[in-house]
């Protein structure tokens, strides 16, 4: 489960918290199964994912900040990894772990690495938000919060300005050097084809890209999304 995937660490000088949009599938159970391991939990209402999320990052204290979504799992001394990496580089501002990503249809991608070059016309740029994405909390705050706006596609719009801020230093971990496993379906895969573009491409004029470039991507994204129903 998401959260033995947490407490198994051997790298124990965490702040554990955990946040419930006030569900009734028995998570609950399950949370207070762990509740003296667990530093910090709560079940409420909230207005979605981003919500959920900057809930907990107001709460949060450490140093470096991982998000991971209920479903996904951190690796075996996952953390003892990431700790290494921004031990040895005081400089460094974010961290893109390895992932496992499952898709529907039994397709399964290892992802690793990240460009900041890609993310002008693509925002798979940069391995999963969830279980794969480490950031120093002051890096976080200085960025703000995720933007409620976007519904589906926030993280997009954190990765964005992160890449575009080019004062700030980033690393990835090597390719085996496995931090999380993504299951397959999740929010974003629900939000619909129509909607997640328009939302992305929101994001990058709010971030004030090119309009030329934004409209180049907008078509050549709908280019490909019917060439791949007609295969």
């Amino acid at each position: 489960t998401t959260i033995k995937s947490v407490t198994d660490q051997s790298y124990k000088n965490i702040e554990y918290i955990v946040i419930d949009g006030d569900s009734n599938d028995g998570t609950l159970d399950k949370i207070k199964k762990y509740d003296e391991i667990i530093n910090y939990w709560c079940s409420i209402k909230d207005e979605g994912i981003y919500d959920a999320m900057n809930y907990g990052l107001r709460l949060a204290k450490g140093e470096v900040i991982g998000i991971i979504n209920s479903g996904d799992i951190f690796t075996k001394n996952s953390f003892e990894i990431i700790k290494n990496y921004f031990s040895k580089n005081e400089n460094l501002s974010f961290l893109f772990g390895t992932v496992k990503r499952n898709y529907l249809g039994n397709n399964v991608i290892v992802k690793t690495g990240f460009n900041k070059k890609r993310i002008k016309y693509n925002f798979d740029s940069q391995t999963c938000h969830s279980s794969g994405f480490f950031i120093k909390s002051n890096i976080q705050k200085n960025i703000g919060l995720y933007n409620l706006n976007y519904k589906c596609s926030s993280d997009y719009d954190l990765f964005y300005k992160l890449f575009k801020n080019n004062s700030l230093e980033g690393a990835s971990t090597t390719k085996d050097e496995l931090i999380g496993i993504v299951e397959s379906g999740g929010f974003s895969s629900k939000f619909g084809f129509w909607n997640r573009l328009n939302e992305e491409i929101q994001i990058r004029k709010d971030n004030n890209q090119n309009l030329f470039l934004i409209y180049a991507i907008y078509l050549n994204a709908i280019f490909k999304h019917y060439i791949k129903k007609l295969l």
